[in-house]
C-alpha cells in the first residue's frame, strides 16, 4: 500500500509538472533546431549536443538506411532500427531451409554476420542552402515546362559537383519549399550493411496487418545491422576483409526506459508530408488517388495470398511486395477516414477564401496573387481529369510481363543488341523471367487492362480495346487477355528471346498484340511526361505564390514539409482519445502480449515468450515500476510520417528508451494536418528490445556491446 501511495504521488506531481507542456507541429530541419527553446519543454541537455556544425552531436549518430532511418549504438557501427526495415534484407537471406524472416537471425561472431543486399547507409554530413543558384535559373520567358527542367537541370548539376572527386560521399539538392528554397546536402555513403540480429517474426510482426497502424501494439518491431568499411576506412562493398564502420557519435542506451509524460524527441529522415498543399490537391488524393490505389492493393494482396497459400517458397518471393502493399493500402484507408473525419477539404477551402479576401483587401497583394488560388484551382482540376491514366499505365508498366517485353523491345530500338550484348541480353531474360510468378502477373495484367477499360476512350491506348475486345466485364476481360496472352511472344522464355533478335523494322512492324501495347504504352508515357513538365513547372511558380500569401496573411515562418531530410520533432509519452468513450494509455506489456496470444498468426507468440511470462524467471530490471511488467511498446505526441520508421526514440539527456515504428490509424492523416488530439506515434520500448535479444536471441553479446549488462 506504501509502495502504491508514493507512486500514485509521484504520478499526480509529474501530471502537475507536465500539465502546460504540449508537443508542437513540426518535423524541424538542421537549420531550426539551434532556434528552438527545448528547455522550456524539458531537455536536459544543450541544443548544441543535437546538433553542432562545427563539432559532433547527436546528428552525427543517425543514417539512414532501407528506407527508414537507424542510429549507431555502440563504437564498431552497430545500428539499431525496425524489423520491418531489415525485412527485405532478412528475406533476401531467407530459403525454406533456413527461413530467419519464420525463425529470427543471431550472428554470435561478426564472422556469422550475412550481407543485407540491397542496403547502404547514409549519414547526413554536412548541408547548405542553394536556392540563389537553383532559382536564378528560372527567367520570365520560360515556359512552365522549361522552368521545371532549368530547376531540375540546376539541382542536380550542383550535386554533382560538390560531390566531384570526393570518395565516400553523394550530394543532393533538396528542394524545401517547392519553387522557394534549395538545400544541398552531403551524405557519407557506406555499402556494406550486414544483419547482426533479428527477431523472429512472431515478434518482429507480432500482430501483423490486423495490429499495423494500431494502438495498442504489442509489436518487437526492431532488429540490428551493421555497417562495415574497408580496412582503411573507404566505402566498398561488401568483402570478408572490411571492417566494422566507426561511427563519430553512437547513442547511449537508457535500460531504464521511460515513463508516462516523460518528455522525448526523435531524429530521424521523414519521407513525405503535404500540409502546404492546397484544398484541391488533398480532395484529388481524397476522392480519387487513395480509394483507387487502396482497392488494387487490396486485390494485389489476396491474389498473392491465395496463389501461395501452403507454399513457403512462394511466399517468401512474395513477402517484400505483400508487405510493402499492405502497409500502404492501410495507411490510405488511414487517411481516407481522417479526412472525411475531419472535413480537411472544406475547411482548407474556407481556410483559403479567407486567405483570397485578405488578399483583395490588399492592393500591393492583389497584384501579386490576387490570380494565384484560381490558377492553382485550374492546375488541379486538369490533373485530376487524367490522374487514374497516370497511376494506371504506371502500374501496367511495373507488371513483371509488360516490363521485361519493354525492356528487350528499348534494346532492339536503339540498335544494341549484337555481339556480346545477345547473350548477355538471353542471361538477362532467362533471369527475369525466372522470377515471373505467370498466374499472379497475368491476373494483374488483365485487372489493369479492365480498370483502363473504365475510361474515357480519348485516354487509353487502342492496343487495349484490341486486347479487352472492347469489354467492361471484369471476368471476360480476364478470359480474352489469358487467350491472346497464350499466343503472344511474352508466353514463353523463347518467344521473348526471339523477340530481342529481331531489328527495328521486324519490331515496328509486329502484329502481336503485346508488343503494340508495349509500343503504345511507351507513346502514352511519353505525353504524360511532357504533361507533368508542363504541370511541375507550374506548380512551381505557383505554390511558392500561395506560400508566400499565406506568410503574409499569418505573419509567421512555416516549417518545410518532409523530404526525406533529417528532422527533429520532440513530444511527450501521452495516450489519447481516438473515440466517444475511448481513452488508450500509452504503454502496453508484455501481459497485454500474452493475453492477445491465440497460438496462429498474427498473434502467434514464441512458446518461450510465453513461458517466460508465465514463470516470471527473467531478472525484474526489465519491468517497469509502475506498470509491474514488462513494457512493450509506447505511444507519444511527437510528428512523425513514413520514412521515420527505425528512428531513435531519446529521453532528454539524450539517450535511447525506444525505436519509432509506426502511427496510431488516426494519425496517418498526418501527413496532410497534424493535431495534438490525435497525432500518435508508436515505439517499441528499449526494455523490450533487451529483453527479447537476451531471452529469445541469447544475445548476450549485444548488450555487452551496448554496454547494459
Amino acid at each position: 500500500m506504501i509502495r502504491t501511495l508514493r507512486l500514485t504521488g509521484m504520478l499526480f506531481l509529474s501530471l502537475l509538472f507536465v500539465a502546460g507542456l504540449t508537443a508542437d507541429e513540426g518535423m524541424y530541419p538542421l537549420s531550426d533546431i539551434s532556434r528552438l527553446d527545448l528547455r522550456s519543454k524539458g531537455l536536459k541537455i544543450d541544443v548544441s549536443d543535437i546538433y553542432n556544425p562545427e563539432g559532433v552531436s547527436l546528428v552525427d549518430a543517425i543514417c539512414q538506411v532501407g528506407g527508414g532511418t537507424g542510429e549507431f549504438v555502440s563504437p564498431d557501427g552497430l545500428i539499431l532500427t525496425n524489423h520491418h526495415i531489415a525485412f527485405s534484407g532478412v528475406t533476401t537471406a531467407s530459403t525454406p531451409e533456413n527461413d530467419y524472416l519464420r525463425n529470427g537471425f543471431t550472428a554470435a561472431t561478426r564472422a556469422e554476420e550475412i550481407p543485407a543486399n540491397g542496403y547502404i547507409c547514409r549519414i547526413t554530413e554536412s548541408y547548405r542552402d542553394v536556392s540563389k543558384e537553383v532559382l536564378g535559373v528560372v527567367t520570365s520567358a520560360m515556359t512552365p515546362a522549361e522552368r521545371s527542367d532549368a530547376l531540375q537541370a540546376k539541382m542536380r548539376s550542383l550535386a554533382v559537383e560538390e560531390a566531384a572527386e570526393r570518395e565516400n560521399i553523394s550530394c543532393e539538392v533538396s528542394e524545401m519549399f517547392p519553387g522557394k528554397s534549395y538545400v544541398l546536402f552531403t551524405y557519407r555513403i557506406i555499402r556494406d550493411v550486414r544483419l547482426v540480429y533479428v527477431p523472429p517474426l512472431a515478434v518482429g510482426n507480432y500482430g501483423g496487418e490486423i495490429d499495423n497502424w494500431i494502438w495498442p501494439r504489442h509489436t518487437g518491431d526492431f532488429s540490428f545491422l551493421r555497417a562495415y568499411v574497408a580496412p582503411d576506412g573507404r566505402t566498398a562493398p561488401y568483402a570478408p576483409e572490411n571492417v566494422p564502420f566507426k561511427p563519430k557519435r553512437h547513442i547511449k542506451v537508457a535500460p531504464e526506459g521511460v515513463s508516462e509524460n516523460d518528455f522525448v524527441f526523435i531524429l530521424g529522415y521523414p519521407g513525405r508530408t503535404y500540409r502546404h498543399k492546397s484544398a484541391e490537391y488533398i480532395a484529388l488524393y481524397e476522392q480519387v488517388i487513395l480509394p483507387y490505389l487502396s482497392g488494387r492493393y487490396d486485390y494485389m494482396i489476396e491474389t498473392m495470398e491465395e496463389a501461395s497459400e501452403g507454399d513457403r517458397a512462394l511466399q517468401l518471393q512474395f513477402a517484400n511486395l505483400t508487405k510493402g502493399l499492405a502497409n500502404a493500402t492501410k495507411n490510405y484507408k488511414g487517411k481516407l477516414q481522417g479526412l472525411r473525419r475531419l472535413g480537411l477539404v472544406d475547411k482548407r477551402r474556407a481556410e483559403e477564401a479567407a486567405l483570397q479576401e485578405f488578399i483583395e483587401k490588399t492592393p500591393e497583394l492583389n497584384a501579386k496573387f490576387g490570380r494565384t488560388q484560381a490558377e492553382l484551382r485550374s492546375v488541379y482540376s486538369e490533373y485530376e481529369q487524367t490522374a487514374l491514366q497516370e497511376i494506371i499505365a504506371s502500374l501496367l508498366g511495373r507488371n513483371q510481363f509488360i516490363a521485361l517485353l519493354s525492356s528487350v523491345m528499348r534494346a532492339v530500338e536503339k540498335g544494341e543488341l549484337s555481339g556480346e550484348k545477345v547473350e548477355r541480353m538471353q542471361l538477362f531474360i532467362q533471369e527475369q523471367y525466372g522470377l515471373i510468378h505467370r498466374d499472379t502477373e497475368i491476373d494483374y495484367l488483365a485487372t489493369l487492362l479492365h480498370d483502363f477499360m473504365q475510361l474515357p476512350e480519348s485516354q487509353r491506348p487502342a492496343a487495349v480495346d484490341a486486347l479487352t475486345g472492347g469489354e467492361r466485364d471484369r471476368t471476360k476481360v480476364y478470359d480474352r487477355v489469358l487467350e491472346t496472352f497464350r499466343k503472344s511472344a511474352i508466353a514463353s522464355f523463347d518467344g521473348i528471346t526471339i523477340v530481342s533478335g529481331w531489328d527495328k523494322e521486324k519490331l515496328d512492324s509486329s502484329t502481336d498484340p503485346f508488343v503494340r501495347l508495349v509500343r503504345e504504352l511507351n507513346t502514352l508515357n511519353a505525353s504524360i511526361i511532357e504533361r507533368r513538365r508542363t504541370r511541375d513547372g507550374e506548380l512551381k511558380r505557383l505554390e511558392a505564390e500561395f506560400l508566400d500569401a499565406k506568410m503574409a496573411w499569418q505573419k509567421k515562418e512555416f516549417i518545410p514539409d518532409a523530404n526525406s531530410t533529417l528532422r527533429l520533432t520532440y513530444g511527450y509519452i501521452r495516450g489519447y482519445s481516438p473515440a466517444d468513450a475511448t481513452s488508450y494509455k500509452p504503454q502496453t506489456t508484455l501481459g497485454g502480449l500474452i493475453e492477445k496470444n491465440t497460438g496462429e498468426e498474427p498473434f502467434n507468440a514464441p512458446q518461450q515468450l510465453v513461458e517466460l511470462y508465465n514463470t516470471k524467471n527473467y531478472d525484474k530490471s526489465y519491468e517497469d515500476a509502475l506498470l509491474e511488467d514488462v513494457p512493450v511498446a509506447m505511444l507519444y505526441n511527437m510528428d512523425t510520417t513514413g520514412g521515420n520508421s527505425g528512428s531513435p526514440v531519446l529521453n532528454a539527456r539524450g539517450e535511447l528508451v525506444g525505436v519509432n515504428f509506426d502511427r496510431a490509424f488516426e494519425a496517418t492523416v498526418n501527413d496532410y494536418q497534424w493535431s495534438e488530439d490525435y497525432s500518435r506515434s508508436i515505439g517499441v520500448d528499449i526494455r523490450y528490445v533487451l529483453f527479447v535479444a537476451k531471452y529469445l536471441g541469447k544475445a548476450d553479446f549485444l548488450l555487452d556491446e551496448l554496454g547494459v549488462r
